[in-house]
Order: C-alpha cells, then structure tokens, then sequence
C-alpha cells in the first residue's frame, strides 16, 4: 500500500516542474533550490510511490511508462496551485475587510472617507463594526481595529495614525449659566461631564505646565460612548474633556467653546491595529495602506 501525505504533494509539484524545465538543473533554477535538492526530492517520490519515474543520463531525462501516468496527475496539481496563486495574487484588490473601531471615529473620520476608499478599490467591501469597548480581533477574526490609546498586546500590530492631548470644552449656553471658570476651585464647582474610560472614581487627571493637577468634580454624569459625550457637551449638560480633532466643527460652529488653556492631558495615541504582520492579505493591505496615507485626523 502506497503512503501519501502532504508532503507527496508538494514532491509531486516539483517532479512536474522537473519534466517542464527539461533539466534538474533548470527546474532548481524556477523553484531557488539546488540541482542535488531537486533531484533529491524526486528520488523521494519514487520511493514512496515504490516506482521508476525518471530514466536518468548526463544528456537528458526520459519518462518511464509509470512517470508518464504520474506526469499527468502532477499537472493537474501545478495548475491547481498556479490557479491559486493567480487568485491571491489580483492586480485588483478584492474581498471582505473587517474594521472595527468606536462611534466618534466612525463618524468623524471614516464616514467622511468611505468614498474614496470604494473609487480606489471598487472590488473591497468593507464589514464596519462599531463598538465603544475594544474587541477582540483574533477570537472575533477582525481583520483591522482604529484604537485609542497604547496597545500593549504583543500578537497585534499597532501603526501611528495620530497623536493629541484632551483639553476642555463647554458650550455657550453652560457658561452663560455658571460663568467662564477662571480657578481650579470655580472649575471643580462646574457640572462635568466624563467618559468613563479616562476618568479615575470620578477625578480628572491633566497637565498645566508639565505638572499633575488632579480635578475633583462635585458632580458629573458620565457615559462611555465619546460621541454621545459630545453632543453631551454641546447641550450645555456640563464640561468635559474632549479631543480638538474630533469637534473643530462644532466649534467652528460656535456650540463648543475651549475653556482653562493651560491643562490639558498626556498625549493620545490612534493607532491602526491589526494581529499579524506576516501574509496580511492583498485586500487588507490596501485598506491599511489607504488609512496610513489618509491624514485621517487633520482637516
């Protein structure tokens, strides 16, 4: 009884390429081995099919009855696998991406971009999963996530795509209720707003000058969605920490106003996560190289 395994059929392939090339040499040549490794590797074959492939001479190589049956079956494998490789290898980048990331990025950055995307690659659909919590991309098999924060996960991928502080923000109508905050006291005194992945048990931790100050609001609402903390803000609800980059129109608009200049916090990090940097598929690739070039945080 003949054993075959995995291994058979990638000897197969390389017999097949054998009788293409004309030569062990030339087949070593296409396949970046060497002449004895090929010629090794057909003797391999003929051992565990227990037949004589190949009549050997200095000058040429000759087909025996059995290799020629073998032949036609070791064809059918190459062209199998070079129709593979054709697949996987489309000039036109096609396919299901998955990319996940939080509402406030979803809506402010990569809606404003989806047009492009899809006039550049029109043979990639996008599977867009919005979610204010982080999720697992591996246990999920999510191919991209757009992250907040340091990704310390060591079987994922992280790429910089932007880098600010939080500064504070509220709306006309909440300072034209309780005045522009000048001390850290009359600050404190304000309603807050906190997202709750940033706040510690209610406190705020900025920077003036390098220096920790460390905020103790009298009462806030908080919620763990940035986008819903927004419009939050911008009905007068309270102040709150938020990202520049995520409301310039709202306060282009005049409905957010920055107020105490001189805190802010530690820089955040968005970073383009993904979990292997090895055989990223051509589709996923694209779409990692379109967001990289995308400026997607700056107007």
């Amino acid at each position: 009884m003949i054993t075959i395994n995995h291994n058979s059929l990638k000897l197969l392939a390389i017999f097949a390429t054998v009788i293409d090339s004309g030569s062990f040499a030339a087949a070593a040549r296409r396949l970046h081995s060497s002449r004895s490794r090929i010629s090794e590797q057909v003797s391999q074959l003929e051992s565990q099919l227990n037949v004589r492939l190949l009549q050997r001479s200095t000058r040429q190589l000759k087909l025996t009855q059995e290799g020629e049956k073998v032949l036609q079956h070791a064809r059918q494998l190459t062209g199998i696998l070079q129709h593979i490789e054709a697949q996987l290898t489309d000039p036109e980048p096609s396919g299901r991406v998955t990319l996940t990331m939080n509402h406030d990025i979803a809506h402010k950055f990569i809606l404003p971009k989806l047009d492009k995307l899809a006039q550049r690659y029109p043979q990639i659909s996008l599977d867009l999963i919005v979610d204010d919590d982080p999720l697992d991309l591996i246990e999920q098999q999510i191919d991209l996530a757009i992250r907040i924060g340091f990704v310390r996960d060591e079987s994922l991928v992280a790429r910089l795509l932007h880098q600010e502080r939080f500064v504070l923000f509220a709306s006309p109508t909440l300072l034209a209720q309780h005045g522009i905050p000048n001390t850290l006291s009359e600050l404190e005194a304000m309603p807050w707003l906190e997202l709750k992945q940033t706040a510690e048990q209610g406190t705020q931790l900025l920077y003036r000058n390098d220096e920790p100050v460390i905020i103790h609001p009298q009462r806030y609402h908080s919620c763990n969605s940035p986008y819903l903390l927004q419009q939050m803000v911008a009905s007068g609800l309270g102040v709150a920490t938020l990202l520049p980059s995520t409301v310039q129109q709202e306060v282009e608009q005049g409905t957010l106003i920055r107020i105490f200049e001189q805190l802010q916090s530690e820089p955040l990090v968005f970073s383009l996560v993904y979990p292997s940097r090895r055989q990223v598929p051509q589709r996923t690739r694209a779409v990692i190289d379109f967001l990289l070039s995308e400026s997607l945080f700056t107007s």
